[in-house]
């Protein structure tokens, strides 16, 4: 029964427990990356941050306390020298857990957990996000005024063409008018004509 705790006892008795996360600190610690189920990863979470405090201080005592759980010197070694320099500037939240779905034989939830100091890419890419950074309202303004300019120079380059179409303008009429004497010459023939025709129908008559 639980009687009362808020810990995960993971179905285990107390020593199978202390030894099973002890050897996932160690396999994290070493792999810097381990794939386990949520349940797992999260009491391991808390029971191995504490630890990666402790390295940040390199005295024998540390040793001797993470030693007492971990049992392993190649963990000791490595959380100490290497991983200890990474996390030195990180005030808490060393590790990351990455969900992967479920698993297919008991459907299980698994995930990552892993260093977050030792993933090179989402690394890389929080330096590029830190690259990025806002820009005053100055800036927005400069850039304001150079979207403005390339506007401003389709509109007088679409003022051009216009010009010249008011130019041929005169062009037109010049044509029309060099054509409507010629109508003009090919009408004056026929009037004569059609009075021909009426002083005839008067003689007959």
């Amino acid at each position: 029964m639980r009687h009362g705790k808020k810990f995960n006892h993971l179905g285990r008795t107390a020593s199978h427990r202390a030894a099973l996360l002890s050897n996932m600190a160690s396999s994290l610690i070493l792999h810097k990356r381990i794939q386990t189920t949520v349940a797992k990863a999260k009491e391991l979470r808390k029971y191995v941050e504490p630890m990666i405090t402790k390295s940040k201080t390199d005295s024998t005592n540390n040793r001797r306390v993470v030693f007492s759980y971990l049992q392993n010197k190649e963990a000791i070694k490595e959380l100490f020298s290497i991983v200890s320099e990474k996390v030195a500037n990180r005030p808490g939240g060393y590790t990351r857990i990455i969900k992967l779905g479920n698993r297919l034989g008991d459907n299980a939830e698994i995930c990552f957990i892993e260093l977050v100091d030792f993933n090179e890419t989402m690394l890389a890419a929080s330096a590029e996000k830190a690259g990025k950074t806002r820009r005053s309202r100055r800036g927005g303004a400069a850039k304001a005024t150079e979207a403005a300019a390339p506007v401003a120079a389709p509109v007088a380059a679409a003022e051009v063409p216009s010009a010249e179409v008011v130019e041929e303008a005169p062009a037109a009429e010049v044509v029309a008018e060099e054509a409507a004497p010629e109508v003009a010459e090919e009408a004056a023939p026929e009037a004569p004509a059609t009075e021909e025709s009426t002083e005839e129908k008067g003689e007959d008559a």
